[in-house]
């Protein structure tokens, strides 16, 4: 086995994004592991077992596609069916900063309590989009496709061959212990445009076979287990290939609400739709991303209208 790793590469824990490449195979990929953050995702809402391992893959999902696109701004992956869980909306920005909040029947979900998560019985009918927002000056990238497959894995497969329309394969694993923690992890193989020059008689092709077998049988518990570098898990997947490992990228928990975006909100509106949001004379507004309230009293009211920032 012969591997490099690139200047400034680490062997982090948690909570990040590793990229790697598979020297003369042009197999590009990313292994990703989240501790923290999808624990404090996920903890901030009181979500059913089965809503919170579909939460916690399609963070996981979201943050492996966040470090394949290249884009300033924020990748947004939504899922919207008519099943007991009707929305999944997952952010991750840039800088590694990742969101996300299910929205479910709880009337509905007495059935998959005691089952393994399926998101094709959760979810329903339905779709799979990402959207790549880059601000007012770049174009906005989307891709959309219908719902396929039993498990979110497999969703995304089909996301790839639809929309991307590129070849890649990938696994994720999730684990809540007994103390209500959550972990994740993740990899995801990506065979890059051909060169002729460089696959002579479908050697890639064949390579691309033997490499996305490999990581279909992978253990979920390799993947998001901190005790184990994430360096040993690749260099034992890919024992004898010529790993070619670049620096992690971190990620964590954070919401992009604040005060100020709700106040731009309220400013939007007329004047007699702020006054039916008021109970007991306050307006809260809860996110729905990290569950923070902002309360607004009167003489908070008084105040953006005072200065203008209401009318």
């Amino acid at each position: 086995m012969v591997y490099v790793v690139a200047d400034g590469a680490v062997a982090p824990k948690n909570n990040f994004v590793l990229p790697f490449l598979l020297d003369g195979l042009e197999l590009h990929g990313r292994l990703v592991r989240l501790g923290s953050a999808v624990d404090e995702i996920i903890l901030a809402h009181d979500y059913p077992a089965p809503v919170a391992h579909l939460l916690a893959e399609a963070l996981t999902l979201t943050a492996m596609l966040g470090s394949i696109f290249k884009y300033k701004g924020v990748l947004n992956l939504q899922i919207k069916g008519d099943g007991p869980v009707g929305l999944l909306v997952c952010d991750a920005t840039d800088g590694g900063q990742l969101r996300g909040y299910a929205k479910f029947d709880r009337t509905c979900l007495p059935t998959f309590c005691n089952k393994k998560s399926n998101a094709a019985q959760l979810l329903g009918v339905g779709y799979l989009a990402f959207t790549v927002e880059s601000g007012p000056e770049k174009e906005r990238y989307q891709g959309i496709v219908e719902l396929g497959g039993r498990t979110l894995e497999q969703c995304a497969h089909h996301y790839f061959r639809q929309s991307v329309q590129f070849e890649a394969v990938l696994k994720i694993g999730v684990s809540c212990d007994r103390d209500k923690t959550w972990r994740t992890g993740g990899i995801m193989l990506q065979c890059l445009p051909r060169k002729e020059s460089m696959a002579p008689n479908g050697k890639i092709d064949e390579a691309w076979k033997q490499h996305r077998d490999l990581v279909q049988k992978i253990k979920p518990i390799t993947l998001y287990q901190s005790c184990i570098s994430p360096f040993s898990v690749l260099f034992e997947l890919f024992n004898g290939d010529n790993i070619r490992v670049y620096e992690a990228k971190n990620l964590c928990a954070k919401c992009s609400c604040s005060k100020e975006r709700v106040e731009l909100v309220l400013a939007a509106l007329p004047n007699e739709e702020i006054e039916s949001l008021k109970v007991n004379g306050n307006i809260v507004v809860t996110c729905e991303f990290c569950n923070l309230q902002t309360i607004f009293r009167e003489s908070d009211l008084t105040e953006l209208r005072d200065t203008g920032r209401l009318e």
